[in-house]
C-alpha cells in the first residue's frame, strides 16, 4: 500500500511504530482467546469474534455478558457503548482516506484506536494514510493470531495478561505515540482535559462513557486555539 510519493525512511519508521504498537496488543488478544474459550465459545466464533467485531474492549465485554447468561441484546448495547468514539475516529480519518465507497468500506474495519493513533502522529495526508492502513492491518494480523492462540492452547493459563503483568503494554504505546504533540501548547490542553474529565467520570459513569466524553476537550483546545 506504500505510495511512491513516501520515502523509504518515512515507511521505516511508520512501519516501526505501527509493529510496535501491534505487538502491545498481543497479550489481551491471546487473552481474549482464553476467555472466549472459558465462556463456551468455540474457536471458530471466538475467531469470528476477533475478525468481524475487531475492537478489544467491546469483544471483552460482550463475551464477559454472555459467559454470565446475558442476553445477546446486552451483550451488543455494551459494545455499541464502548465504540461510540469510533465515530470521532472516523471523522479524523475521513479525510485522509478518500476513494470509491468500497474501498472507504473495506478499510472501515480498520478503524481503531491504534491505527488511529499511528495515523494521527503523522501530518502529511499521504503519511496518515499509510500509517493508517500500516497500524490497522498489523494488529488485525498480531490479534487474531493471538486470538487462536489464546483460545486453541492457553484455556488453563488464567488470566494471561494479570499473570505476565504486561497490562502496561498498550498504554505505554499510546504514551509514546502522544508524547511528541505534547510539544503543542494547543494540544496539552486538549490532553489535559480529556484526562481531567475522564478521571471524574469514570467512578460514576458506564463503561465506554468516560472515553467518548473527553472528547469534548477536543472543542475547548480548538476553540483556544
Amino acid at each position: 500500500m506504500a505510495s511512491p510519493a513516501i520515502a523509504r525512511a518515512d515507511r521505516r519508521r511508520i512501519l516501526l511504530r505501527a509493529l510496535s504498537i501491534a505487538a502491545s496488543t498481543v497479550p489481551y488478544g491471546a487473552a481474549f482467546g482464553v476467555i472466549a474459550a472459558d465462556a463456551g465459545l468455540t474457536l471458530w466464533e471466538t475467531v469470528g469474534f476477533s475478525s468481524f467485531v475487531f475492537t478489544g474492549s467491546a469483544q471483552f465485554a460482550a463475551v464477559a455478558i454472555l459467559g454470565n447468561g446475558g442476553a445477546v441484546a446486552a451483550a451488543v448495547g455494551a459494545g455499541l457503548l464502548l465504540n461510540l468514539r469510533s465515530l470521532a475516529f472516523g471523522i479524523v480519518l475521513a479525510p485522509d482516506l478518500a476513494g470509491p465507497r468500497w474501498w472507504r468500506a473495506i478499510v472501515s474495519q480498520l478503524v481503531i484506536d491504534e491505527s488511529t493513533a499511528v495515523a494521527t502522529a503523522e501530518r502529511q495526508p499521504a503519511l496518515r494514510r499509510y500509517g493508517f492502513l500500516a497500524g490497522g492491518v498489523g494488529v488485525f494480523a498480531l490479534w487474531n493470531l493471538s486470538t487462536v492462540i489464546g483460545a486453541a492452547g492457553l484455556q488453563s493459563a488464567g488470566n494471561v495478561v494479570e499473570r505476565w503483568g504486561l497490562d502496561a503494554t498498550i498504554p505505554a504505546a499510546f504514551l509514546a505515540l502522544l508524547w511528541p504533540r505534547l510539544r503543542d501548547p494547543a494540544q496539552r490542553r486538549v490532553a489535559l482535559g480529556a484526562v481531567l474529565i475522564a478521571v471524574l467520570l469514570t467512578p460514576v459513569a458506564p463503561a465506554g462513557i468516560p472515553v467518548v466524553a473527553a472528547i469534548a476537550a477536543v472543542a475547548v483546545g480548538g476553540r483556544r486555539r
